[in-house]
Order: C-alpha cells, then sequence, then structure tokens
C-alpha cells in the first residue's frame, strides 16, 4: 500500500469527529430567537393567537412554588410547570399539590445540566426516568419537553420523541434568574417580546439562579396577567395553547 492511500482514511478520521459534534449540537441553533421564531414556530410555542401560555422552569421547590401557585389562584390562572426529576422525588408532596390545583406538569430532564458532549443514552434515560417519576405520582403522563438552558440537541431531541414528549422552548421571558432582575425588569422584558399567540418563560426557583431571584418573577405575575387580560389575551397552560404537534 503506498502513503498516498492512507490519506483518505486519516482525513476521514479527523473530519468524523467534527461531523459527530455538528449533528449533536446542530439543533441549538433554534436557542436563537430569531432562528426559532421564524423557522420553528412550533418549537417557540406559537398557539392560538388570543392566548398566552404561563410557564415555569426548573421546580419544584418548596419555598418557591407554593407562593406561585397561591398568586396563581388569586389571579385564576393555571400554568405549565417543566420540573426537574430529581427535584419531583424530592417533594412529591409539592407535585401532587401542584396538580391538584389544576396545573400541568411538562419535563425539564432529570437534572439541569449542560448537553456539550454527545450522550444520546443518558439522555434518553434521564427523560424516560422522569416520565415515569411523573407518571407514578399523578396518574398521567405528560406531553411537552423542555431541554435544560434551552438547548436542544439532536440527542435531547430524540430522547424527548421517544418517550412521546413534544419539544417546545419560548418566545418571550424575563431574564429572572438573574441578581439584577425586579418585577419591573422582568416585566419590560416580557412585554417587549410577548404578543398573542407567545409562550412565555419564568422560573419558580432559584436553585440554578441568583440567590432569592424568584422573587422578581413572582412579583411581575400579578402586572403580566393584567397586561395580557387588558389586551385581550387569555393565559393559560400550554395544554389550552393550541400548539400543533
Amino acid at each position: 500500500m503506498s502513503l498516498m492511500s492512507g490519506r483518505p482514511w486519516r482525513t476521514a478520521a479527523v473530519l468524523l469527529p467534527a461531523a459527530v459534534a455538528a449533528a449533536h449540537i446542530g439543533p441549538a441553533a433554534t436557542w436563537l430567537p430569531g432562528v426559532r421564531l421564524l423557522l420553528f414556530p412550533r418549537l417557540a410555542g406559537t398557539g392560538r393567537q388570543r392566548h398566552v401560555a404561563l410557564t415555569f422552569d426548573d421546580g419544584p421547590d418548596p419555598e418557591a412554588t407554593p407562593r406561585f401557585l397561591d398568586v396563581l389562584d388569586d389571579l385564576g390562572v393555571r400554568a405549565t410547570f417543566f420540573v426537574l426529576g430529581e427535584n419531583v422525588v424530592r417533594h412529591p408532596a409539592l407535585v401532587r399539590e401542584t396538580v391538584r390545583r389544576g396545573h400541568e406538569l411538562a419535563v425539564h430532564g432529570w437534572t439541569h445540566d449542560r448537553p456539550w458532549r454527545p450522550a444520546p443514552a443518558r439522555d434518553a434515560e434521564q427523560v424516560a426516568r422522569t416520565v415515569r417519576a411523573l407518571h407514578d405520582l399523578c396518574g398521567h403522563r405528560p406531553q411537552w419537553y423542555r431541554p435544560p438552558y434551552g438547548i436542544l440537541t439532536s440527542g435531547r431531541w430524540l430522547a424527548a420523541r421517544r418517550a412521546g414528549l413534544r419539544p417546545v422552548l419560548w418566545s418571550a421571558w424575563g431574564r429572572d434568574w438573574t441578581a439584577q432582575a425586579t418585577p419591573a425588569s422582568v416585566r419590560a422584558l416580557l412585554a417587549a417580546d410577548l404578543r398573542g399567540g407567545g409562550t412565555v418563560l419564568l422560573h419558580d426557583s432559584d436553585r440554578l439562579g441568583a440567590p432569592g431571584c424568584w422573587r422578581s418573577a413572582l412579583g411581575a405575575l400579578s402586572d403580566l396577567v393584567a397586561d395580557c387580560r387588558e389586551a385581550g389575551l387569555s393565559v393559560g397552560p400550554l395544554r389550552d395553547h393550541g400548539v400543533p404537534c
């Protein structure tokens, strides 16, 4: 064999890892709002034009989540809570209480990790494990999946579809996880991007943000609902939002 004949194999050995990495992380481009809203409206959570979907990530949190449930009760609003499986098994009574009050539960993963390296088997196991935990506690299977950090890799997408879940991100957020966030800043950021048919992302936990940051979302909640209603928009969970499959 000549020295030249080995070059294609060496080239393939160099290019293959890059191709695998691109296939893994490529779908994460949907994190960009412009890409998502223009090209993937279903993934952005675009639904009925006179409705706004209200969603929360990272719970359940025994300190914060009950306060959100109380305010939502006062407002007469139901929401979708994207929960972490590790929190579900730690706080089962809170999970049941969230459902008892009429809210929808969805999958945010088992842990809140970053998916920089391909791990399709792990992704599938963690999503399926969270689905089982919710089913065992509440007696029904969730419909929706939102990946941690909103980073949808090919492995996470496949894991969701295999578990019978529909991936959905958001169209407006309040950046409520930062130390600088206030109820006023959360409300202003949401107002800048929120339209009828949109999906709102907030957080009912500070476990992955600045200590106490959930108070900024909680403080903005009443004004957010009032703003939507003043614009003639109803507010509710994803199950009522009309997002197509």
